[in-house]
């Protein structure tokens, strides 16, 4: 399934977005995701659970994308 979320400011964190989705149930499970290779982010899998992630990238988890937007 694919959505867009609107990012407020100028960038929302992997692990906060993750979260925000429901994805993942919380911090430390966002965290896990990401250590275990299953977040992709534009096509590349993104080691950092902190990675600022910004309008216009594209986040993939399992059958789950999503495309931030303005």
């Amino acid at each position: 399934m694919s959505q867009t979320l609107a990012v407020r400011g100028d960038h929302i964190q992997l692990d906060q977005l993750l979260k925000t989705l429901a994805w993942v149930d919380s911090g430390g499970a966002a965290h896990a995701a990401v250590e275990a290779g299953l977040v992709r982010v534009d096509g590349q899998v993104e080691t950092r659970k902190r990675a600022k992630l910004r309008p216009g990238q594209r986040v993939e988890m399992g059958a789950e994308a999503v495309l931030l937007v303005r």
